[in-house]
């Protein structure tokens, strides 16, 4: 997100202002913190043209509970 505001030559207050959140927030999800409203980074994301796309991942515990069908299947 770092990358495109600066490409933009945006500040990290002009990236808020446009999104409608505070230059703090902005500057919470460029360092990475780990606790920040979903709703909120979706608008900064659109507001940069970027989305947000999750992946998922079966963890290891996950695949023994769903049996050895499931494994195959990936």
């Amino acid at each position: 997100m770092r990358a495109r505001r600066t490409f933009l030559r945006l500040t990290q207050q002009d990236l808020a202002d446009m999104a409608g959140v505070s230059e703090r927030f902005v500057r919470f999800v460029e360092q990475g913190k780990p606790s920040v409203q979903l709703d909120s980074l979706v608008v900064l994301l659109e507001t940069l043209g970027l989305e947000l796309q999750i992946a998922t991942r079966t963890s290891q515990a996950a695949r023994a509970v769903a049996g050895p069908e499931s494994s195959a299947e990936q």
